[in-house]
């Protein structure tokens, strides 16, 4: 009977009795999967069985509580997040890295550049100044960790001169960060005991950087006007926007900065002389509006130095909007006019303001990270729950 040792039906499984026959029957818990006979049943961790059905880009794990299997995408790989139309944003932001005024501790940034999230809600920031790459865990807002850099300004494969962007790449557990004024792109692998990194890409004068969910990386190059996708291992690259020259046609880009690429692969570029963000999808020839592009200023139709770029999975397009110390978002097929979802509120170092904001993203949850690069922190803005 069940009773007896689980009816030998093993730790993993449940136990029920017919209560006519008396027949046990075996059944696997939530999480494991049955890999013997309907005679015989053994049940394994579903995760341990093709990744649990989540694909070769998703991570098996199970809820803490139902211990259902549940997949989440890889970093690296489009992460996709799904926020709500009519969404709002608390207005006072909460410091969850830096704040403590500029400086070299692991509980301070000089000048934040570009951020990346982790599914799990670690941070890697590009602290531009400090020459290193800061990692900051979920929970943990006392202090970084210092993941690649931090070895003085140089050239050398152990040290990184002005960092720019950074993301993580789940596949290789590495970092792939943008070496601005070394112009090149390098990787530093996230295991203990890394002294130095490796040249992906050089001779190129990178801002921003992206990556598919083929592992394809897309950068600009600041000196050519375009962007380039590359295969890992590669250095030439093919041109997916701009390089027609600096322009303002839409065939052009004068100064691409910070990229997104969607499910699509259609890549946004922040281009910031022309005061807009560019949409270039697959293959195309030329790209469209999708923000700005009315002049600089601070009107709800323009854009003043556009960087750090966010899309959602309904297209939905957010912008660190830097010098107007905001972050706008814009609908898609609405490339007339934006809304203010953070800051706005002038330059300054209060809850509801922002500092020259630069880097942006989204947890899976939908609540706003954003770098504030001239006050020196990151600042998270809480989705509404009440939507």
């Amino acid at each position: 009977c069940c009773s007896d040792n689980n009816g030998g039906c093993g730790k993993n499984a449940l136990c029920s009795e017919n209560r006519k026959t008396s027949a046990i029957k075996c059944t696997c818990k939530t999480g494991y999967t049955n890999t013997g006979s309907a005679v015989h049943v053994v049940c394994k961790d579903s995760c341990t069985i093709k990744n649990g059905g989540c694909g070769p880009h998703a991570v098996c794990s199970h809820h803490a509580k139902t211990n259902a299997v549940q997949c989440t995408k890889k970093a690296g790989h489009t992460n996709t997040v799904n926020i709500p139309a009519n969404a709002k944003w608390a207005q006072n932001g909460v410091t969850i890295a830096g704040g403590n005024g500029v400086g070299v501790a692991t509980n301070q940034l000089n000048y934040p550049f570009g951020l990346f999230l982790d599914d799990d809600q670690t941070m890697v920031i590009a602290d531009f100044r400090n020459h290193r790459i800061m990692q900051w865990k979920n929970g943990d807002r006392t202090n970084g960790r210092v993941v690649a850099g931090g070895n003085g300004q140089g050239n050398g494969l152990n040290q990184l001169n002005g960092p720019t962007d950074v993301l993580i790449d789940k596949e290789t557990d590495s970092i792939i960060i943008c070496d601005f004024y070394n112009v090149r792109v390098v990787r530093w692998s996230r295991r203990s005991g890394t002294t130095q990194g490796e040249i992906l890409i050089d001779n190129l004068q990178c801002y921003g950087l992206a990556m598919d969910k083929h592992r394809y990386l897309y950068i600009p190059d600041y000196a050519k006007q375009e962007v380039r996708r590359y295969k890992l291992g590669e250095n030439i690259g093919t041109l997916v926007a701009g390089g027609n020259g600096q322009g303002a046609g839409l065939n052009q880009l004068s100064g691409p900065t910070y990229l997104f690429v969607d499910r699509d692969r259609s890549v946004y570029v922040s281009d910031y002389n022309n005061q807009r963000v560019m949409k270039w999808k697959k293959d195309a020839k030329e790209g469209v509006l999708v923000a700005g592009g009315q002049g600089g200023g601070s009107a709800l139709t323009q854009l003043n130095i556009p960087l750090g770029l966010f899309v959602d999975t309904m297209g939905t397009l957010y912008v660190a909007d830097s010098y107007n110390h905001r972050v706008m978002r814009w609908t898609q097929g609405d490339n007339k006019q934006g809304t203010v979802i953070a800051g706005g509120n002038g330059a300054g170092a209060g809850a509801n303001q922002l500092n020259y904001p630069i880097g942006l993203s989204f947890d899976r949850h939908g609540n706003l990270y954003v770098v504030d690069e001239g006050s020196f922190r990151v600042q998270r803005f809480s989705i509404e729950k009440d939507l």
